[in-house]
């Protein structure tokens, strides 16, 4: 009879410690094209169809809840194992809906919009992530965190992140403007306007886009018209195993060829809208100021 009583009362003990864990609760978010995302736990399988939003994935914690990648979607290095769902230009929607993810994390601009929508159409949840300002790089770190239950991560990152980037403005956007070209493909040659991160990165440097009024986003130019506009700083962020700036070199008289003024940085690192964006930011702004220098500025 002890022993029963024992017995039950360690069950009991049991049901009230299983009572008093908390549930699963639902999450709910905002998304970058002002949808509202409600899962009724955080995800825990997950397709991503942009590689900045597969980094921002493994950043905030969630990256062993992947199932499915899109092309290119190469950091970190564990990224490159993640079975692969398509391109920008082509998913596989058949083999995405096959994998039953509970959340596809999209790039409203860079994927077709009516495979999009077949997912959507399909009940599957998207959330859309097209950070285009750095503080928005920040609340895509809070708000994919909440939807994968790793808020304290996100939350420490995304802080982490705002206080780096308050750094760099502090110290860099006072500085004497200069005029930038930033080339992102050379046949044909196209640039990216104002609505783009990169300009972002730009501005804070003290920098000023040439072409940031041109549309679309990746506007494509012609040499005259970079001629014309001649730039101070021509940028490039084109991985090519020639020289990306050999186009420009034939023209002496140009105020970025004739100082110099021809800079190259890894293009994930002006592009790509994640925590490593501040490594490209800082690149960025000691390159102009280099270029401050060579082109006898006042640094401020």
């Amino acid at each position: 009879m002890r022993a029963l009583r024992s017995l039950r009362a360690a069950l009991g003990a049991a049901a009230l410690a299983l009572a008093s864990l908390p549930a699963q609760a639902s999450v709910s978010v905002v998304d970058d094209s002002r949808q509202t995302i409600a899962l009724p736990a955080p995800a825990k399988r997950i397709v991503s169809l942009a590689p900045h939003a597969t980094e921002l994935v493994f950043a905030v914690g969630a990256g062993d809840r992947l199932i499915g990648v899109i092309e290119f979607s190469n950091f970190p290095p564990e990224a490159k194992k993640l079975p692969t769902v398509g391109s920008a230009t082509a998913i596989d929607v058949e083999r995405i809906v096959a994998s039953r993810p509970d959340l596809v994390v999209i790039w409203g601009s860079g994927n077709l919009k009516p495979q999009v929508d077949k997912l959507r159409r399909l009940g599957i949840p998207v959330y859309d992530c097209e950070p285009r300002d750095f503080e928005t790089i920040a609340t895509s770190l809070e708000r994919l965190a909440k939807l994968t239950g790793t808020e304290p991560r996100g939350s420490q990152l995304a802080a982490d992140f705002r206080a780096r980037l308050a750094k760099l403005e502090q110290e860099y956007r006072q500085r004497t403007p200069v005029t930038v070209f930033y080339q992102i493909w050379r046949e044909p040659l196209m640039t990216l306007n104002d609505e783009h991160m990169a300009s972002a990165l730009i501005r804070l440097c003290g920098g000023r886009n040439v072409f940031g009024n041109l549309q679309p986003i990746a506007p494509t130019v012609s040499i005259e018209a970079v001629l014309k506009a001649d730039p101070q700083v021509i940028l490039t962020g084109v991985g090519a195993k020639d020289d990306p700036f050999g186009v420009w070199r034939k023209f002496g008289r140009m105020t970025a060829v004739a100082n110099d003024n021809l800079l190259s940085i890894h293009s994930d690192l002006l592009t790509r809208q994640t925590p490593r964006i501040l490594d490209g930011t800082e690149a960025l702004c000691k390159g102009l100021d280099a270029a401050r220098t060579r082109l006898k500025l006042p640094q401020k």
